[in-house]
């Protein structure tokens, strides 16, 4: 099912309805996705079950009008971007001289709560490990970029995970487009929202759909998407601790520390630890 929120104490949250009428379908969008990305445990936003249905999804021409009002570019990493009126960025803690993917994830992933809970979804349902190992790390490189996060997402893991693993990551982007009833997974609103409500997705992702669809490993990324965002119970609050030993056993941690170990996509976490250098 769809996370939800309560349309009042959203609506608050923004100012009031005189602030939310003022707001740009993309504006009210943004809000909406960052509340429903906000840590569990600010449940407030959860209380009871209002999907703000009655405000109607933008279309992909509404969105298109909308990029040069904004200071930033929507497929910025998290970790380069202050998206919220008048915020800043914050400045980051040291990684150690050696990081690891759980020092990563714990000061560097701003999708830290999505991944636990989509990773905590999957164990529960009595997904393998690669699956959930898979989840633990699907939307991680947001961090970085957001755009084709799939693709980049599995070229950043590739040396460090298996095959399965590595293409579970990257086509679950693809297959988030296309519903499959049959093993639980409908169309977010979420995405009409994001997306705008007429959105056709790009040649290229129905070529990797089709392809993906016809794979032996089609149910791997599928099964990201079934245990996204979208399925998440915001009464339970996941810890990294319940991972660790799925982690220790499924990911090949480097001894020199992620981004220094001369891999190809070393570079990808050298730029994750250090956002802030200027070349």
């Amino acid at each position: 099912m769809l996370p939800s929120l309560d349309r009042r104490t959203f609506i608050n949250s923004l100012g009031g309805v005189a602030a939310v009428a003022a707001m740009t379908h993309e504006a009210r969008a943004d809000a909406m996705e960052d509340a429903l990305a906000a840590p569990m445990q600010d449940t407030a936003m959860h209380a009871e079950p209002d999907s703000m249905k009655d405000v109607a999804p933008p279309t992909v021409a509404e969105l298109d009008a909308q990029i040069t009002t904004r200071s930033y570019r929507r497929g910025a990493g998290g970790l380069f971007v202050a998206t919220k009126p008048g915020a800043k960025v914050e400045r980051l803690k040291p990684l150690p001289v050696k990081p690891t993917i759980i020092d990563f994830h714990l000061n560097r992933f701003g999708t830290s709560q999505h991944c636990l809970q989509s990773a905590n979804k999957a164990m529960q349902s009595g997904a393998d490990e690669e699956i959930i190992l898979a989840c633990f790390l699907h939307d991680t490189v947001h961090a970085l970029v957001k755009t084709d996060h799939g693709w980049w997402g599995a070229q950043m893991y590739e040396p460090y995970v298996s095959e399965k693993v590595s293409f579970a990551i990257r086509y679950h982007q693809a297959l988030r487009f296309y519903e499959d009833k049959e093993h639980g997974y409908e169309y977010p609103d979420l995405y009409r929202r994001m997306f705008g409500s007429d959105y056709k997705p790009e040649p290229y992702i129905e070529a990797t759909y089709q392809m993906v669809r016809n794979h032996k490993w089609y149910l791997e990324p599928r099964m990201v998407t079934v245990n996204d965002l979208y399925a998440f119970d915001p009464k339970v609050n996941p810890t990294l601790d319940q991972f660790v030993d799925i982690i220790g056993r499924n990911f090949k941690q480097p001894k020199e520390g992620l981004g220094f170990d001369n891999s190809p996509v070393a570079h990808m976490w050298r730029s994750i630890s250090r956002p802030d250098a200027p070349l």
